[in-house]
């Protein structure tokens, strides 16, 4: 692939020496979307640009958006009337002060900076994402004040994009679907505190086609990164300090990369068993899928934390299981989407599987995979959903116990099958009772699953201050549980040794001293190691049997 070229970005402030263009980008939605505006970045940087985290500096402002469901849509709605109405007062302001005359504080005194003098004169507004691909047109209106439309796999041509906007005063958009752009040769630019944890983008786009689904028409087709440049990612974040990675994909445990030759299975048989795919998929003696991906990736440290997200339950073979049950650091919480407890809706959403399967699943998890945490995404009031098909979401909530749950009222998106074949017909008033019940069970069973967890021991990753006491730390286990406890001094694990304050980055053992709904308490036990921790002739017998993970 062809490296982005260089451009040389500048706009000038009023009169002074040229600066270089100053880009801030906004992100909604998915962990996805993280990831693609750290190669946003790294592409505009290497193009001449300097990023801003401060809006009133920002030449371009972009946001990267979200379009799975109706109300992500119209936040971004929101927000570009809200930056296009701080263009308006930025123009008035400089345009006023080329002309002699006197600003309308009527006019600027909400949205800008106290040092107008120091905000762009010529500020251009770009949409990033699946909205961008999804509403090209729409966007494009003049009211709404869009410059830029660049689709997920379109980042490469921003600077040129960006030209056509700077230069000829013209709109500018890509839109155009890739079969192979996975970004794997741009090193992103992560912004957060340090290199803690990080997320690595393994595969892009998504052949399920589910019936209720966007992200196909939006992101387009399957397509996975090199093993070799993911592995070669992943060590140098560990080098850097990373103690937590975790592999995105639409479908993450769909990573399948072929380097040569493939040829289509003979039949739709999925890797889970009694689940099936869409799809034929491509196959190959010299693939390299996912469990072979998480075994050279944890590999590279017993001390790196692996996590993925977001699975589809139809891609979850024994092997896979065997090595997130057998394998330390492969965390134990598994995103386990079930959207439906009806096999009938589940058939009308094209998932590939009945209820009966998915509790196979989860049956076969729970036996290979020690302290097992699920979560889900659950949608309710889906087309032809009866109360019964209601009942039985409700009593597979209660069945499997889900630790963490997002829940959803249908929403029709265009394009989709759902939107073209099926009726949109159970009233919002009843989508948005159901979706109250659903709560409510959720949190009930939660509360009550979480009731167990007292005494036990965890080895948490501390992530830092608690925002609401800077006296506790907060972090998080294996099993993806938010414990916060006393930040005080404390000695290595049964050592009795020096002790010192945790730091952000350190493994700690923490035992469970009270409870709620989606939280623990603790208390310190000691320092340890992910290596350490879970060799049991390293922990004392009258605690072996509370720990977990």
């Amino acid at each position: 692939m062809e490296p982005s070229p260089s451009y040389d970005f500048n706009f000038p402030k009023n009169g002074q020496t040229s600066t270089k263009t100053r880009f801030h980008i906004e992100t909604m939605g998915c962990q996805m979307n993280v990831s693609d505006s750290e190669i946003v970045h790294s592409i505009l940087e290497k193009a001449g640009m300097e990023h801003t985290d401060d809006l009133a500096q920002a030449g371009v402002i972009l946001v990267n958006t979200c379009s799975i469901r109706d109300n992500a849509e119209k936040k971004v709605w929101e927000r570009l009337s809200y930056l296009n109405s701080l263009r308006r007062k930025r123009n008035h302001y400089h345009s006023s002060l080329d002309r002699g005359k006197k600003p309308n504080p009527r006019v600027i005194q909400f949205g800008l900076p106290d040092d107008l003098q120091n905000t762009p004169q010529n500020t251009k507004i770009g949409v990033l994402g699946c909205m961008a691909e999804r509403l090209k047109t729409d966007l494009l209106e003049a009211e709404h004040g869009v410059d830029l439309v660049a689709g997920p796999d379109a980042y490469r041509d921003l600077p040129n994009l960006l030209t056509t906007v700077f230069d000829n005063d013209h709109k500018a958009v890509n839109v155009a679907l890739s079969v192979d752009e996975t970004y794997a040769d741009i090193a992103p630019v992560r912004t957060g505190q340090d290199e803690l944890t990080a997320f690595v983008s393994i595969m892009r786009g998504c052949n399920n086609m589910c019936s209720y689904c966007i992200v196909p028409f939006t992101r387009g087709r399957e397509r996975s990164r090199e093993a070799d440049t993911i592995v070669d990612e992943v060590r140098r974040l560990v080098d850097n300090g990373c103690k937590e990675v975790t592999l995105l994909g639409q479908n993450v445990n769909s990573y399948n990369y072929i380097p040569g030759q493939a040829k289509y299975a003979p039949n739709r048989d999925a890797k889970s068993k009694d689940f099936i795919n869409i799809a034929k998929p491509l196959i190959s003696p010299d693939a390299v899928d996912f469990t072979k991906l998480v075994d050279r990736v944890s590999a590279i440290d017993p001390e790196l934390r692996v996590r993925f997200t977001s699975p589809h339950p139809k891609d979850f073979p024994d092997d896979l299981i065997y090595l997130i049950g057998e394998r330390p650091n492969v965390c134990s919480n598994v995103h386990l989407p079930a959207q439906s407890g009806s096999t009938e809706v589940l058939k009308a959403m094209r998932r590939g599987y009945t209820r009966e399967a998915y509790l196979r699943l989860v049956e076969t998890m729970r036996k290979h995979i020690p302290d097992l945490t699920l979560s889900t995404d659950i949608i309710v009031g889906f087309c032809g959903e009866s109360e019964y098909d209601h009942e039985l979401t409700l009593s597979l909530m209660r069945e499997v116990v889900y630790d963490t749950a997002f829940m959803f009222k249908y929403s029709s998106r265009e394009k989709t099958h759902a939107h073209r074949r099926l009726n949109d017909d159970v009233p919002e008033a009843v989508k948005q009772r159901r979706l109250e019940e659903l709560v409510e069970t959720f949190f009930s069973e939660s509360k009550r699953k979480n009731a167990n967890e007292l005494g036990k021991l965890h080895l948490v990753l501390v992530e830092g201050s608690s925002k609401r006491k800077g006296s506790e730390l907060v972090g998080r286990s294996c099993s993806n549980k938010k414990i916060i406890f006393p930040a005080l001094p404390t000695a290595p694990f049964g050592s009795g040794g020096t002790t010192r304050m945790p730091e952000r980055g350190d493994y700690v053992v923490v035992r469970v001293v009270g409870t709620s709904a989606q939280t623990l308490r603790g208390e310190l036990v000691g320092f340890h190691t992910m290596k350490g921790f879970y060799e049991p002739d390293t922990r004392p017998e009258f605690e072996s049997s509370k720990l977990s993970n």
